[in-house]
């Protein structure tokens, strides 16, 4: 009975928190963390399939070093490259003995921006190579073949190339080593695009050794997209944008111009040491002042410099499905003078292509909005029925349309009152910029001929860039190649 009681009265024992661990929970506990990452890289996997399969998977195939695209020869009669006009510029012809060869009827013409379909591929042929190796035939015509072990035809390239402009800026640029480009702003549509030195892409297979080897007139190389130039003047667009952000305007700049300028043992003369006097900047860029500009960019700095370049996308990607060079601008805050007044004015290391320039003038031209370039328009079977169409795509806004306005109008100066007068009194107006870009070592240097511009400025229909190598001032060669162009667009 004692005992009893005292049990009764023994105060119990308080339970800790803690739940009792089931031994086999804790056993299980690493195999659960395995099967989640298991399912994690399923998932992973699943998605980066779709991804490949909806938006890599054609530039995969496209690829010039991808062996896959061999099985889709064996099957298959790559398709045709049209103009935006219908007419063929790539085709496979079928020899006497059943082989099969490429034939480009307008020879060099289209040379860099069709390419070739031999020693890997370049241009068109590359970029479109997914679609000439399909085939979207009637399905039963495409039984029939296959039962026969017979090839179906492939499906047809259109692109967005004018011939018409095409051969403008092809006779116009003559036997001169260059490049034009021409695109439409609000599409972002090529319309042109010439390189020379050329070749003939029918006696590729022949002249390889040669052309690769050649380095004096580098004729393999796309001078469009793959050549880097100093921008000489037409660099004063991107220093005239500088100097808008810095001060809100352009009002309100004097500078008296006396031929050249001096600072820290460097002098910047102007072309045959002309003297402009006293001038606003309008003035300033429409008599493309080197003196006035190189002021402008010492009072600027190369940061400020640098930023504004990188705006219009110097030192960046570019929104290109070709092949390209990346455009440089080396200032930066602890540049020193003599180079803050060259690159101001477009020289220093400062290299630009001609795509990219005349990127940079659609953008203006589009109130600021840059059109992501494209070549192809659309695709269709060998019939002529539409597989797919490419529509312009925004890229981004480079500058506001604010900012645009003012560039114009500048533009605008230059052909009104300017360097490039001779493009003025036309059925369509014009703004642009010229520019003289010199290049070659020690005290003998010769210089490219530059112009970047667009027509019907109240509602631009088309730009171009031009450059020459070796042309002189953009006055005296480049203007010439773009009248030629914004004529034949206008009235042939």
């Amino acid at each position: 009975m004692k005992r009893s009681e005292e049990h009764l009265n023994r105060t119990p024992r308080k339970r800790s928190g803690r739940k009792k661990v089931n031994p086999s929970q804790s056993r299980n506990k690493p195999y659960a963390i395995v099967s989640y990452m298991f399912v994690a890289i399923f998932v992973s996997l699943i998605v980066w399939l779709l991804y490949f399969n909806l938006v890599k998977s054609e530039e995969f195939i496209n690829s010039p070093y991808n062996t896959r695209q061999d099985t889709f020869a064996d099957r298959v009669i790559r398709g045709s490259i049209l103009s935006s006009e219908g007419d063929v510029l790539a085709a496979t012809q079928i020899a006497d003995d059943g082989s099969e060869y490429r034939y480009y009827p307008y020879a060099n013409m289209f040379a860099h921006v069709v390419g070739y379909d031999s020693f890997g591929k370049s241009g068109l042929e590359s970029e479109g190579n997914f679609h000439l190796l399909s085939s979207h035939a009637f399905f039963l015509e495409q039984m029939k073949n296959e039962f026969k072990n017979e090839k179906n035809k492939g499906d047809n390239v259109v692109s967005t190339l004018s011939l018409k402009l095409q051969m403008t800026a092809y006779n116009a640029l003559g036997d001169r080593k260059g490049a034009v480009v021409a695109m439409e702003p609000s599409t972002g549509k090529i319309l042109a695009m010439v390189s020379k030195s050329d070749f003939d892409p029918n006696y590729l297979e022949d002249n390889w050794d040669y052309l690769a080897a050649d380095e004096e007139n580098s004729s393999l190389l796309n001078r469009a997209t793959q050549g880097q130039y100093p921008p000489g003047s037409v660099f004063k667009i991107v220093t005239a944008l500088d100097y808008l952000r810095k001060h809100g305007t352009v009002d309100g700049f004097s500078y008296t111009c006396q031929g050249e300028i001096t600072k820290q043992d460097h002098t910047i003369t102007d072309y045959d040491r002309t003297v402009h006097g006293e001038e606003d900047l309008r003035a300033a860029f429409a008599y493309s002042c080197n003196s006035a500009f190189a002021q402008i960019g010492v009072d600027l700095g190369g940061k400020s410099l640098r930023d504004a370049g990188e705006s219009l996308l110097f030192n960046k990607k570019l929104p290109l499905t070709m092949d390209y060079k990346t455009s440089v601008l080396s200032v930066d805050g602890k540049s020193v003078v003599p180079l803050l007044m060259q690159t101001s004015i477009g020289q220093g290391n400062t290299l630009v292509s001609p795509m990219h320039m005349a990127m940079m003038v659609s953008a203006i031209a589009n109130q600021g909005i840059l059109m992501k370039p494209y070549l192809i328009d659309r695709v269709e079977n060998y019939n002529g029925d539409q597989v797919k169409k490419y529509m312009p795509n925004a890229y981004k806004e480079l500058i506001p349309a604010s900012e645009a306005a003012v560039l114009t109008e500048l533009m605008e100066n230059v052909v009104n009152y300017g360097t490039a007068m001779s493009l003025g009194g036309q059925g369509y107006t014009v703004a642009g910029k010229t520019g003289s870009a010199e290049y070659g070592e020690g005290e003998i240097k010769d210089s490219h001929s530059w112009f970047v511009g667009y027509s019907n400025v109240e509602d631009p229909d088309l730009v171009v860039s031009v450059i020459i190598e070796g042309g002189g001032t953009g006055s005296e060669s480049a203007v010439p190649v773009a009248g030629a162009l914004f004529n034949s667009y206008y009235y042939e």
